[in-house]
């Protein structure tokens, strides 16, 4: 045989060696992939705008642990809250079902305004306990299941171990309930409890660093009313572009807190060696309250359908599974969240009915959703002044439903927007496209029809003198 072609055979049998090794070991990696037992840390932020993020590109406001999830898993800049206040967001996050089939479309227990124009709907007050649970799934999957900080989906927040509707009923095995600070709170105690639901989350995850566990972190920052150390809020006060309507010291100071909470947390997972098997998420339940930091680019804010009150942050950091880095613009909903976490710990789905898609496809490259749309109903009226509406997202185009106009026959019943040119939804284009705002307002219709979602109505009680009373005369809240 010629010296040339033994070479040009070996080198043949050399290659095919290489690719039958990395072949091997993407296989086991798969295999290893999905039999491991990953662990979950979900961790919810309060109130926090998608323009209060580093990843949005803010330079004022100091996230370093939560870029750094950003930076090692995919960030989705067009995630969306199911509805623009917390009670329906976290239901959603909880059970993968949109608000309006669960009947819980505002923060509980709500504000009935019984003499404004239309009435509100009887809403659900609380999670009902036939509504399963992602927690209730996991445990049911062989995992420890831990809540520490805001729950916020029971009749009231005086929670107690083993009461019906709190989380030790839905499915959570240990439980540190809070609530936000009373309004003449000590803001150098910690106010919010950032520092007490980062040690409990700690400790818990260091109690069952041998077990599969699912620790849903839920912070109190950076809702009403806005607190910290002076020393911390000096800090912003003193740094470039406070005096900006977009940013906020004492939110910055509270966001620090928070994050610094979050590196404790991530450090922890390192130091026990468990980075590389745990999934974790940071999710805002809703969008920022306008009132007390402006939105822009995005219109309006919390308890608004425009984007300032529903588009979030949403990171997810999955080790070796997701390619560090990755940014995705496709639209995404809370719903998805729990079909999603489901796809990825391999657990067939048994529910019998859930709103949300796994997005699990979106964590590579060129994958997409089969969903031509996202749906929004908030038929409240919020105590910041803000009216009743609904919302269809389908491509990039916005529609929204006015629910005031639209049951009073008046004008301005609808909006429709471009938000790809158009983010702010200052130009209405319901005039020059009628063919589509009749398509997409007809969808909206036939959705809410479809998941039950309850209507308002004229309401025989209107009283204008009265309209700004949250509640009937005589009538406490809850």
């Amino acid at each position: 045989m010629e010296r040339s072609t033994f070479i040009k055979n070996n080198v043949k049998i050399f290659n095919r060696i290489i690719v039958f090794a990395f072949m091997l070991l993407f296989i086991t990696n798969c295999r290893e992939n999905a039999d491991k037992k990953w662990n979950i840390v979900f961790i919810l932020s309060d109130d926090q705008g998608w323009n209060q993020t580093t990843m949005q590109g803010s330079k004022y406001y100091e996230m370093p642990n939560i870029q750094r999830l950003a930076d090692q898993g995919i960030y989705f800049t067009n995630a969306y809250s199911a509805n623009p206040v917390c009670s329906p967001s976290r239901a959603s996050i909880m059970t993968g079902k949109n608000p309006a089939r669960l009947h819980i479309t505002d923060y509980i227990p709500g504000s009935p305004y019984p003499y404004q124009k239309l009435s509100t709907p009887h809403m659900q007050m609380g999670l009902p306990l036939e509504e399963v649970t992602i927690a209730e799934v996991l445990k049911d999957n062989g995992y420890i299941t831990g809540i520490f900080g805001k729950w916020h989906l029971n009749k009231d927040k005086n929670y107690e171990p083993g009461r019906p509707g709190d989380p030790g009923s839905q499915g959570f095995d240990e439980v540190l309930t809070t609530v936000k600070p009373e309004p003449d709170a000590d803001p150098s105690a910690d106010a919010h409890h950032a520092v007490e639901i980062t040690k409990r989350s700690i400790e818990f995850i260091e109690k069952h660093q041998d077990e599969p566990f699912f620790c849903y972190v839920a912070h109190h920052v950076v809702h009403r009313p806005i607190m910290e150390t002076p020393e911390l809020v000096k800090k912003y006060e003193q740094k470039e572009g406070a005096d900006l309507p977009i940013n906020n010291p004492i939110m910055g100071a509270m966001i620090e807190r928070m994050d610094t909470g979050i590196g404790q947390i991530l450090d922890k997972l390192d130091e026990l060696n468990l980075t590389d098997k745990t999934i974790v998420f940071f999710v805002s339940d809703n969008g920022g309250l306008e009132q007390l930091q402006d939105q822009y680019p995005l219109r309006g804010g919390k308890a608004m359908v425009f984007e300032g009150g529903i588009r979030v942050p949403v990171v997810i950091k999955w080790p070796g599974v997701i390619k560090p880095g990755i940014q995705n613009d496709t639209p995404i909903i809370h719903d998805d969240l729990f079909p999603t976490i489901l796809d990825m710990l391999n657990i067939k789905d048994t529910i019998a009915i859930q709103d949300g898609v796994s997005i699990r496809p979106l964590f590579t490259e060129g994958g997409m959703l089969d969903r031509d749309a996202l749906y929004f109903h908030y038929p409240h009226y919020h105590h910041q002044g803000f009216k009743p509406a609904g919302a269809i997202r389908e491509g990039d185009y916005k529609l929204i439903e006015w629910f005031e106009q639209t049951l009073l026959g008046e004008e301005g019943q609808v909006n429709l927007y471009n938000l790809k040119d158009d983010i702010g939804e200052e130009h209405d284009l319901s005039k020059e496209m009628p063919e589509l705002t009749n398509s997409l307002r007809e969808k909206l219709h036939a959705w809410r029809k479809k998941v039950g979602a309850q209507e308002m109505t004229v309401n025989p009680n209107y009283d204008p003198e009265k309209a700004d009373m949250r509640f009937a005369e005589g009538e406490e809240q809850n």
